[in-house]
């Protein structure tokens, strides 16, 4: 076994490029996570919480500065020196996969913990500092991994309620974006990142989770998930039902919900109007087109506020309830419709519960 020695100005180089590491380190995690964290709606919390953040920060680095140097004192200056760039190749992974994360509702709630734990850490030993830096790493890894699956299986979860399939809302041939996810194979990303084959797996896992979750919560911005009234009571749903007027069972196209005259009934997604005026049975009816084939129908309106071309958004008035049509009273009927197929409009109403969820 050969030995080498490091002269005491090889150390000092040594020493001043592990200091220079782990005030690179320090900045870069300042920078991210506080980035991060500002992008979340939560900006009051943020404010209160950011301090502590940065004192993490300031800790982490002074506790890696301080077991490095004494390290090197030791005589073991290359060991510490590699610990050193091992975490820092390690953080670099993990900061963009936090970058991927930044401003995703609920973020700031979830990471905020490992973040507490930390802080809470007050062990001296240089070499248990340096492993508790790469242990606060990992535990940071597995929160985000945690936090990307859970939004990804919500959202999934809220389109099949509605009866869509979520990969037809995904990017064509799975295309989905993002530098952690463009090698199929984690042992190439482990090559570029420059960090072990498995916490590259850890860092691929979770950005797809996160890209498929962002891509999904594009897409269900543009569906019809909102609700077409104020919490008001449904009475008629979806499905066979006994027919007021016949006494027969006929099949009800839509979901009813009753109210007062007059009380505004709002788009539950964004789209063009397609249709306005009297349609036989319905009254007076205002028809959505929100693409991809779905449709949202209003009808029994008292009054009609939108033409024909007009591009609305969700929650924006379209008329006022009434009784208008083949009608026993004040109430809304709304429909929607995909493909020329009408569909349950209680399992998309639901399904904007969960994307709500996913958001809070």
């Amino acid at each position: 076994m050969k030995g080498y020695v490091l002269t005491p100005k090889t150390q000092m180089l040594v020493a001043a490029g592990v200091s220079a590491t782990a005030l690179w380190m320090g900045v870069c995690t300042a920078a991210m996570l506080v980035n991060m964290l500002s992008a979340s709606p939560a900006d009051r919390e943020i404010a209160r919480t950011q301090a502590k953040y940065e004192r993490w920060i300031a800790d982490r680095q002074a506790r890696l500065n301080s077991a490095v140097a004494q390290l090197n004192a030791g005589g073991a200056g290359a060991t510490g020196a590699g610990a050193a760039a091992d975490l820092e190749k390690r953080h670099a992974a993990l900061a963009l996969l936090l970058t991927d994360i930044k401003g995703s509702p609920g973020a700031a709630q979830a990471l905020t913990p490992v973040i507490n734990k930390a802080l809470a850490s007050s062990d001296k030993s240089p070499a248990h500092i340096v492993e508790t830096v790469r242990v606060s790493q990992d535990q940071l890894l597995d929160a985000a991994d945690a936090f990307a699956k859970s939004r990804a299986d919500r959202l999934r979860l809220a389109f099949r309620l509605a009866g869509l399939t979520p990969a037809s809302y995904l990017p064509k041939n799975g295309a989905l974006g993002g530098p952690l996810i463009e090698s199929k194979d984690p042992r190439a990303l482990a090559a570029v990142l420059d960090v072990d084959e498995d916490f590259a797996n850890r860092i691929q896992r979770a950005a797809a989770d996160m890209d498929e979750a962002k891509a999904l919560e594009a897409a269900a911005h543009d569906l019809p998930f909102g609700k077409p009234t104020p919490e008001v009571d449904r009475s008629s749903s979806f499905g066979v039902r006994v027919d007021p007027f016949t006494g027969h069972p006929a099949f009800h196209s839509g979901q009813d919900f009753s109210g007062a005259r007059m009380e505004a009934v709002h788009a539950t997604g964004p789209g063009v109007v397609s249709f306005t005026g009297p349609r036989n049975g319905y009254g007076n009816t205002v028809e959505v087109d929100h693409g991809g084939g779905l449709k949202t129908r209003y009808a029994h309106l008292a009054v009609i506020s939108v033409a024909v071309g007009q591009r609305v958004a969700v929650g924006q008035r379209l008329g006022g309830m009434g009784s208008t049509g083949r009608s026993t009273g004040t109430h809304l009927h709304y429909e929607v419709w995909l493909n020329g197929r009408a569909m349950n409009p209680d399992r998309f109403l639901k399904a904007g519960d969960y994307v709500q969820q996913a958001d809070d």
